[in-house]
């Protein structure tokens, strides 16, 4: 039998994918012409609109690792346009991007039925300490069975990540730390393991070189990883280390997976759909597949 903590690694793996879909897809130039916001802005109003317009630093808290400076001028950007308005064309994107990945697939009538049941055990979770999942949870659920399906992983994704978050403040990781440490290499390969890379992760985190460094030289100081001309590598400790976060976040996971009996075959029955968006190719590191 399958533990529940094994459950959320599993789920975690493959409903990621489809999550992302938001974020990394080849209509986002578009949403910021439509927006009139720049690619800050419009990620960090897509994915924490459901919070409301709350302070900047509410905002940071719940993004952890991102600059709080960078959200300091997004998220206010982003609540001039509108949240209602980032957040409606949000939906639209990923209606055509989806639908688009999908093709027929979109119209399986069991595309909705899973849609359904991870909404109700989403429904059956304590957002107690999880805010980021709460807002998502408390924003409706579209009737479109894709963007169903969308928003029912997104509720689970960001209640597991709002406990990673916690598993990282447990690390004594501050947010640029956390940045540094997952980008760093490893000295055995970890397939499967999702990174940005340091560049990419600057970018879009908006940590500068210096900052960067700082935080490396601490976690060095604390023999989590080695700094060369090359990089960082994490050290046998900080192999260790981010081992146990991971397991810490799959155990606080877990309790959402408890007593689904048929949680295996959920899980199993998403990746069709999952594999779709994959095949599409305009995910990072993924290529188009012929048809």
């Amino acid at each position: 039998m399958t533990t529940s903590t094994a459950l959320a690694r599993s789920a975690y793996k493959t409903f990621e994918p489809f999550h992302v879909t938001a974020y990394f897809n080849p209509e986002l130039g578009a949403a910021y012409e439509d927006t009139g916001l720049d690619g800050h802005a419009w990620y960090v109003g897509a994915r924490a609109a459901p919070m409301g317009p709350c302070a900047p630093s509410v905002v940071a808290a719940a993004f952890y690792n991102f600059n709080p400076v960078l959200i300091e001028r997004a998220w206010p950007a982003a609540v001039a346009v509108g949240l209602e308005t980032v957040s409606d064309r949000r939906w639209t994107l990923l209606d055509s991007v989806l639908g688009t990945a999908l093709g027929s697939l979109a119209a399986d009538p069991a595309l909705a039925t899973l849609a359904g049941r991870l909404g109700d055990i989403g429904d059956t979770a304590s957002f107690a300490g999880r805010p980021l999942a709460a807002a998502w949870h408390s924003a409706a659920r579209p009737e479109t069975p894709h963007l169903a399906l969308w928003h029912s992983i997104t509720v689970l994704r960001e209640w597991r990540g709002d406990g990673h978050l916690a598993a990282l403040i447990d690390a004594e990781l501050d947010p640029t730390e956390a940045a540094v440490f997952h980008e760093a290499d490893r000295t055995t390969p970890q397939p499967g393991r999702r990174a940005l890379g340091k560049r990419i992760t600057q970018l879009t985190r908006q940590w500068s070189e210096s900052e960067w460094g700082s935080a490396a030289e601490r976690l060095a100081t604390r023999g989590l990883l080695t700094i060369s001309a090359e990089g960082e590598t994490l050290t046998d400790s900080g192999v260790e280390l981010d081992q146990h976060i991971e397991d810490r976040t799959d155990i606080m996971a877990s309790a959402v997976w408890k007593n689904v009996s048929d949680a295996e075959q959920l899980i199993t029955s998403a990746r069709p759909y999952v594999k779709a968006v994959i095949d599409a190719g305009f995910l990072p590191g993924t290529k188009k597949k012929a048809s």
